[in-house]
């Protein structure tokens, strides 16, 4: 009785770490829907030219608190910099196209549209530098045109970062958006595509809330990342859809400084390379909460990657109501993302969660570095196909085995509903 009751106690402990776990894992501030701006400071008109210095000319005398409101038609404009408190509020029908010029983005070293060592010779299209407020809000579309043929050249920003791969350089591509060393900014409503680069990058961000996104650009559009937190805290992504040409989101924490506390909640993911944590995490990344996700056709889904040149502490993840369609990879925690890599930051990847995850074919990989280094994985409620297949490498998977399929290597239990059946009864309400 003692021994049981000892048991007991043990399951409870246990159950209270992962919940309390799955509490602390998500942004700390209360986030509500975005509203517009009750106050516009100018209404700029398209010129049919380019519109870049009244644009900039409208946003720098706004009051902070009030928006620049863009109606109908067609804005080309080179890179803006917003201003603290200030809205840049896209309208229905109005599109701000980014010029695809590279000397307009060129730092002053000439390396913007070209291929080199580095690939940062470019000012990205929109950029929120050490500012606080404000942000885009709008029902309209901001277009990087990344197919599109650069200026006094002859190919596009995609070409450029495919001709940059084959030749093992870096391409030098704005970034649609980059936020850096930036507090409390709200991007709402609008529509994202055609990056030339990432579609949203962030540097040392302080509360960022991303509602209602729509972000778009080819499955071959290299290095097209959606939404990349990086160095960030308290940071939610909410009821967007997000199809791109690589990772859909990606959390990152790099020599900037460590990642924590992220909400990735109410989501869909289109074509992509998933939801991403890494490559770069030397400097910790913790406290994610990933919630009522659906990753339809990505190649990767659930994924946290790192290897020992750029390795670090992934700790507190849960991953929770996730639906996953057609993955090659439908869980992708590996340790070794490259396995030629060398260095000493090694990858430590510890209270990660997988709760009422349901999926379909493909491989579920987990992969440590070493034995001292095994990956630390709790298992609840996870089904999938029969057909897929587990690849479990210096992995300590907690799990109650009948409620796993297909069974972990070495078990056994009884066969369970497809994981694609499955995965339509128990989310038809709450992921499209």
């Amino acid at each position: 009785m003692i021994k049981r009751f000892r048991n007991r106690a043990l399951l409870s402990i246990l159950a209270c770490m992962v919940v309390c776990s799955a509490a602390k894992a998500q942004d700390r501030r209360t986030i509500a829907e975005p509203v517009a701006p009750h106050t516009v400071c100018d209404r700029p008109v398209p010129s049919g030219k380019n519109d870049t210095v009244s644009l900039q000319d409208a946003i720098q005398h706004c009051p902070a608190g009030a928006a620049v409101y863009l109606g109908r038609g067609e804005f080309h404009s080179g890179p803006l910099e917003m201003k603290s408190g200030v809205t840049l509020w896209i309208g229905r029908g109005a599109a701000l196209i980014a010029i695809p010029e590279p000397a307009a983005y060129d730092k002053g070293h000439g390396e913007c549209g070209r291929i080199t060592g580095k690939g940062d010779g470019c000012r990205p299209f929109i950029s929120f530098s050490r500012t606080r407020g404000g942000g885009i809000y709008g029902e309209g579309i901001i277009d990087g045109q990344g197919g599109a043929m650069m200026g006094g050249g002859a190919e596009t920003w995609w070409q450029l970062a495919r001709r940059a791969q084959a030749e093992g350089g870096n391409q030098n591509a704005p970034r649609l958006i980059h936020i850096d060393h930036a507090q409390d900014i709200t991007l709402s409503g609008v529509t994202l595509r055609n990056a030339p680069n990432f579609h949203v990058a962030m540097n040392r961000v302080e509360g960022a809330t991303f509602w209602g996104l729509t972000i778009d650009a080819p499955a071959d559009a290299r290095n097209t990342d959606g939404i990349d937190p990086g160095a960030s805290r308290d940071v939610t992504i909410t009821h967007s859809l997000i199809r791109t040409g690589d990772d859909n989101v990606a959390i990152k924490a790099g020599d900037n400084g460590s990642s924590s506390h992220i909400s990735i909640i109410d989501n869909y993911f289109g074509w992509g390379h998933g939801m991403s944590i890494g490559s770069e995490v030397n400097s910790g990344a913790s406290d994610i909460l990933v919630r009522n996700l659906t990753l339809n056709g990505t190649t990767s889904g659930l994924r946290i990657k790192s290897d020992v040149s750029r390795g670090g502490l992934v700790e507190r993840v849960t991953y929770e109501k996730v639906c996953l369609r057609g993955n090659r990879w439908p869980v992708a925690f590996d340790a070794k993302y490259d396995p030629r890599a060398q260095g000493t930051k090694i990858p430590v990847y510890r209270q990660i969660v997988l709760r009422h995850v349901r999926g379909d074919n493909g491989v579920l990989l987990m992969r440590g570095v070493d034995e001292r280094h095994a990956l630390d994985v709790t298992l609840e409620d996870v089904r999938f196909a029969n057909s897929a297949t587990w690849q479990l490498e210096y992995a300590n998977v907690t799990a109650n085995h009948s409620d796993v399929s297909p069974p972990l290597p070495g078990r056994a239990t009884e066969p369970l509903p497809r994981g694609s059946e499955a995965c339509a009864r128990a989310f038809r309400d709450g992921n499209r």
